[in-house]
């Protein structure tokens, strides 16, 4: 773990840092954009050569979907409790979903015509759940459990397969249990590209959802336009910001959780207690001796991991909105004052009771958030990315007649008069009020 106090001299090089872009390599674009091409012309050939070179899976285009059968076989090896928690995660995930999704409405502007919008469903989405070295059975329904709440009728989800060329069975039962009607059996860019583009197997979707590694991401940004997106978010962080009321074993818990994820990942602690600071990085060491997947925590403590000392919490404050973290954990006395000032996270867990693990998993907001700064222009995935907005107008000739003196000014200025006409051809033509 790096640990730097305010008053070193290498603390202005990191703050300056904090304001970061993700901004993609060449090399990253151009081998991705390799991938989509070769996609756009061999189709379910390239998914298959690329399953095959990135997963060792060899796989016909008659296996490209999962079956009836592993379904079925699936389930039977999915233990009681694991159905009993995914059950839980998606009633907090439906009930949230249904509070915050679009509803119409209509009303009367200032010249009498009705505006308004109607929100429908997507009619076929396609979810992206990572693979790697854990089922993320969690990220299964935080994706597709929206698109089901929201009643969109055909939900693809892809995942990367195993050597056997199988899902992992806790991961396939949470699909089915989150309303996916198809499972591609691929990863990476050639699973967004197939999604957006479609193969002679594959039908497109209409937007793409759900995280992934730097290649799953770079795809999704070149295929914008070909399909819309949710965001574009990459390898998982947190920013942890707290004063003295912070508390050690939970704050280093926290650090552990995250560390755990491996890869690329980022974890921040930030306090304006030296005290406090101090305590956590003992018991950080102390914690992480007896879990299951040190190794990969150690990595990402070494690689990805600051610890900074910073002069007050304001300053601590400016870091995090700086850096706009994916997660931040605010944990202090005048808990509403800092969260007021708060401009940039993607979800924010407040008090040492909070710990993010339940967000990821339970608590029902997604857990797909903006990572790598862009939780300055994108918010995390929500239930309304998953319905269509559609503006709707309906005119009287009362509202036509008010309506005209400011349309024809318009006209004017803009030289479109075929524009102005057709509004006084409504009032000329002996059109019947209604």
């Amino acid at each position: 773990m790096k640990i730097l106090s305010y008053k070193d001299a290498d603390f202005a090089a990191m703050a300056r840092s904090m304001k970061r872009r993700a901004v993609p390599t060449d090399a990253l674009r151009e081998a991705v954009a390799s991938i989509i091409q070769e996609v756009s012309v061999q189709g379910d050939q390239a998914l298959l050569h690329f399953t095959e070179k990135f997963d060792g899976a060899k796989l016909s285009a008659s296996q490209l979907f999962v079956s009836p059968q592993e379904f079925a076989e699936a389930a039977d090896q999915v233990a009681e409790s694991t159905r009993a928690a995914i059950a839980a995660s998606l009633r907090n995930i439906h009930d949230f979903a249904q509070r915050s999704k679009r509803q119409d409405w209509s009303r009367k502007n200032a010249q009498g015509a009705v505006v308004g919008e109607r929100f429908t469903p997507f009619d076929r989405v396609g979810v992206y759940v990572p693979g790697g070295k854990a089922p993320l059975v969690s990220t299964a329904l935080m994706t597709a459990g929206f698109a089901q709440a929201i009643g969109v009728p055909e939900i693809l989800a892809a995942t990367p397969v195993g050597a056997d060329g199988k899902v992992n069975p806790s991961l396939l039962f949470a699909l089915s249990q989150a309303g996916a009607t198809q499972i591609l059996k691929v990863g990476g860019a050639q699973a967004i590209a197939a999604m957006a583009l479609g193969t002679e197997s594959v039908l497109p979707v209409d937007r793409i959802f759900g995280p992934g590694n730097r290649f799953v991401v770079e795809a999704k940004r070149q295929l914008v336009g070909a399909v819309s997106i949710d965001l574009l978010p990459g390898p998982s962080e947190i920013l942890i910001l707290s004063d003295r009321s912070g508390n050690p074993d939970c704050i280093a818990a926290d650090i552990l959780a995250q560390a755990e994820h491996g890869g690329d990942s980022m974890v921040g602690f930030l306090t304006d207690s030296k005290s406090l600071l101090n305590r956590v990085v003992k018991s950080v060491e102390k914690q992480s001796a007896a879990l299951s997947r040190s190794k990969i925590i150690a990595e990402v403590l070494e690689k990805g991991t600051f610890l900074l000392h910073v002069k007050s919490m304001a300053q601590g404050m400016e870091l995090v909105n700086d850096f706009a973290p994916e997660h931040l954990s605010l944990i202090a006395e005048e808990e509403d004052h800092w969260l007021a000032l708060t401009r940039t996270a993607g979800a924010i867990y407040l008090g040492n009771a909070s710990p993010v693990a339940v967000g990821d998993f339970l608590a029902g907001p997604s857990h797909t958030l903006p990572t790598g700064g862009a939780g300055r222009s994108f918010s995390g995935l929500r239930a309304d990315q998953f319905q269509r907005r559609t503006s709707i107008v309906k005119m009287d000739l009362k509202a036509v007649k008010k309506s005209m003196p400011y349309t024809d000014e318009f006209a004017r200025i803009e030289g479109l008069d075929a524009h102005g006409k057709s509004v006084s051809i409504r009032l000329d033509s002996g059109l019947a009020d209604s």
